[in-house]
């Protein structure tokens, strides 16, 4: 018996005896990585009162950590691919544990600011890498379902932050949000040292220097975009402007310098594959919608239907919660159905939630937010598995770092996009009414929205026909 379970287990590819520990250490770094970002918001109150700050002051400790991980995460992944994704991987994950101690420990707000610049390099390294590591990881028949996992824990995290959050300082004060991570770190650690594959080699065609030029241009011109969204938190003025239009004069800088480099942080021709850009594209517009639901529903919840804080938590919690259950289903429906089926379901799904949350009926309660925004979420988590595996499928291994890197600022540039735009439109329409403040104008500022919202829906999902289109043409000569 002892022999035959052996031979069995020699019979199995070391890859395919590893792949459930792999996709384990690579939950938990999504998980960490979700986490660091919705933890910390929770202990902006504490942190004023603790320093003495503004809160123009203790924003800065959410936007260094969101910054860093939006300018660093392609280069992350062009790294990865170039000198191999299991040390980068260790060393993101390493790096962001030993910054949450800088964190917890930190003495004053400055130092806990770089600290969280810090701890965002970490994140953006283990985000660039977990979808990257599960196209070599685990087999092309369970790519779905392990991209619904990976989805799931990322929403996993973001619902758990606020409420572990709350808990720990209440009960141990405000460096317990950082101090927390210490031995999540060390677990995920330990886990993936042990089971990502150590043999996994950057591809030779993708040896060479690093462009150090264009990963400069990059980081600044994708800084000062996400700094002209996010300053004056709505109040779009001259340094807004001033910013995004260095963010203009950056892209083009940046596509004339990859243009002439040898080996290019990113290799512009890649763009013209249409499934490709079509899904950069669908995942920045989608992810702009999504964060209306973050941006305006509080607003809706509270001064539309009357709830009080307590149960505003609760309800925004729907969301999340939903996504995460979604994700994992929509993982095995990706692999059953196939990833541009499910993606073309997602987004109708998508705009078909973002539809009923546009009537805002404050008539039939809490049940006009929380049916619409159940559909909505179930088409979020379908696209975004289904999205996720059909690129990290078709890439070649030599370029899967900065494609996963691609992906993960699409959708971080659609988050920041979404926070500045969304707030706009949702402030312009409610100041339509005369009483901004009441029931009346949080409706009417929620319909608009969401209106744009479904707009935007139906673009992306115009793009997802389009490239499912273009891949069904494509597959009678491929075989």
């Amino acid at each position: 018996m002892a022999i035959a379970e052996q031979n069995e287990r020699l019979s199995v590819p070391p890859q395919a005896q590893s792949a459930r520990g792999a996709l384990a250490s690579l939950s938990l770094a999504t998980l960490l990585s979700s986490l660091g970002t919705s933890i910390a918001s929770v202990g902006l109150p504490s942190l004023m009162q603790a320093f003495g700050a503004s809160f123009q002051s203790v924003q800065w400790v959410v936007l260094a950590y969101l910054l860093a991980i939006t300018t660093l995460i392609v280069s992350a992944g062009r790294l990865a691919d170039m000198f191999g994704r299991r040390p980068l991987l260790l060393g993101g994950i390493a790096l962001f544990t030993l910054a949450s101690i800088l964190c917890g420990l930190a003495p004053t707000l400055w130092l806990l600011i770089a600290a969280r610049a810090v701890q965002g390099l970490g994140a953006a390294l283990m985000m660039a890498l977990t979808l990257a590591f599960v196209a070599e990881t685990v087999s092309k028949a369970k790519t779905g379902s392990a991209m619904g996992l990976l989805g799931a824990m990322s929403a996993i995290g973001t619902t758990l932050g606020p409420s572990l959050g709350g808990l720990l300082i209440a009960g141990f004060g405000w460096r317990a949000i950082f101090l927390v991570n210490v031995p999540l770190g060390m677990l995920t650690f330990a886990l993936a040292y042990r089971a990502l594959p150590a043999r996994g080699k950057p591809a030779q065609a993708d040896r060479g220097k690093f462009d150090a030029v264009g990963t400069a241009l990059l980081a600044l011109t994708l800084a000062a975009y996400a700094l002209a969204m996010t300053l004056g938190r709505g109040n779009f003025g001259a340094l807004n402007l001033g910013l995004l239009i260095a963010a203009g004069i950056g892209v083009v800088l940046f596509a004339a310098a990859q243009a002439k480099v040898k080996n290019p942080l990113i290799k512009l021709a890649s763009f013209r594959d249409l499934q490709l850009s079509a899904s950069l594209a669908m995942s920045l517009v989608v992810a702009t919608v999504m964060m209306a639901t973050l941006v305006v529903a509080p607003f809706y919840l509270s001064r539309g239907l009357g709830l009080d804080a307590a149960r505003v938590g609760l309800v925004l919690s729907t969301g999340p919660l939903v996504s995460a259950l979604s994700a994992l289903l929509a993982g095995r429906l990706t692999d059953r159905f196939g990833a541009h089926r499910m993606m073309v379901a997602g987004l109708a799904s998508l705009a078909i939630g973002t539809f009923l949350l546009s009537l805002a009926m404050t008539k039939l309660g809490i049940a006009s937010y929380v049916v619409p925004i159940t559909v909505t979420c179930i088409g979020y988590a379908l696209f975004q598995t289904s999205n996720n595996a059909a690129i990290m499928t078709g890439v070649g291994a030599g370029e899967r770092g900065v494609v996963s890197g691609l992906l993960n600022l699409s959708r971080n540039l659609g988050l920041i996009t979404g926070a500045s735009l969304m707030g706009v439109v949702f402030a312009i329409a409610s100041a339509g009414e005369q009483d901004i403040l009441s029931s009346v104008a949080a409706a009417r500022g929620m319909q608009v929205t969401f209106q744009t919202a479904t707009a935007l829906a139906l673009v992306a999902l115009f793009l997802a026909l389009l490239s499912a289109r273009t891949v069904g043409r494509a597959q009678p000569s491929v075989s």
